[in-house]
């Protein structure tokens, strides 16, 4: 019943993602876009931190059973987006025009140099979902381990981890919008290649803030440049498609990096686990600057700036 519900809540916050990007890039300046997809970015790890804290104060009081009925408020929301959030003005355009055909996912590998462009994103977004996942679920545990911390105190670090990742979102949305994708990227997935390393240093309660920070900073901060290069990469008519495939496909794949990680941790030293993390971070970072679509949008911000 777990998995169940599980994969139920999974394709809904997957399916809404797509949509959200799409209507912030149809609605807002191009030039906006990678702070404004930050911004969206951001609003999930609030959520991550309210959630953390509001099962925190249930739990000491009740059962999960009203955790999970805690779920159902955000559900309200729906009444507002109705009632305030409207189309796109090109999607109604298109609408009055009739030109609204189906979508298909096919569009998105019509061409050669676009299926290529599609693979390419798309091991952009396993590599950052993987460092995502092996960093929350794997780090609080190294952390109790090598410094005997509790639960309580591994909490804190996660705490501060997010923190440093909203904070990377935003100014990872900055540099998107005032320097290009591939500038922004390129710093990012070279620190965050590097950052990594840094936790196999941790020796102190302090070192681990820090260093928590800092890798989240820069390993997770890359996360809502995605929404916004994908917008500006594929045309409006399939700019909610291209995302949610992407991102989606991206997700689901990158989510095993738990399991390789704890095998990993099993066999080998956590400099290996490390390595294993940068090396990703490296051969994202060679398929971002062999991609030409980038290389374009690079040259549009050079030109605008």
């Amino acid at each position: 019943m777990v998995y169940i519900c599980r994969f139920i809540a999974g394709i809904g916050a997957g399916g809404e993602y797509g949509v959200g990007i799409t209507l912030i890039a149809d609605n807002f300046p191009r030039k906006d876009i990678g702070r404004l997809t930050s911004v969206a970015a951001v609003g999930g790890q609030v959520g991550a931190v309210l959630a953390a804290i509001v099962a925190a104060w249930i739990l000491n009081i009740s059962t999960w059973n009203v955790l999970f009925l805690v779920g159902v408020v955000p559900v309200v929301l729906i009444v507002f987006i109705r009632r305030h959030v409207r189309e796109s003005d090109s999607f109604l355009e298109r609408k009055a025009a009739g030109a609204t055909p189906r979508v298909a996912v096919s569009e998105l590998f019509k061409t050669p140099r676009l299926t290529v462009q599609t693979l390419s994103l798309i091991f952009m977004v396993i590599v950052q979902i993987a460092g995502y996942f092996g960093l929350m679920s794997w780090l609080p545990t190294i952390m109790q381990a090598q410094l005997h911390l509790s639960v309580s105190g591994s909490s804190v670090w996660m705490i501060t981890t997010i923190i440093g990742m909203s904070l990377g979102m935003m100014t990872f949305g900055t540099v998107l919008d005032k320097f290009g994708p591939r500038r922004a990227f390129g710093i990012f997935l070279i620190a965050s290649a590097l950052s990594v390393f840094g936790i196999a240093m941790v020796n102190s309660r302090a070192t681990m803030l820090v260093a928590g920070a800092v890798v989240g900073f820069f390993s997770n901060g890359m996360f809502g440049g995605y929404g916004a290069v994908i917008s500006q990469l594929y045309p409006s008519a399939i700019r909610s498609t291209a995302n949610n495939v992407i991102v989606n496909i991206g997700r689901a794949i990158g989510g095993f990096s738990s399991v390789v990680i704890g095998f990993l941790m099993d066999r080998y030293s956590l400099l290996v686990v490390m390595g294993f993390l940068a090396a990703l971070y490296t051969l994202s970072f060679i398929t971002m600057i062999s991609m030409h679509g980038l290389r374009h949008l690079h040259a549009q911000a050079e030109e605008a700036a």
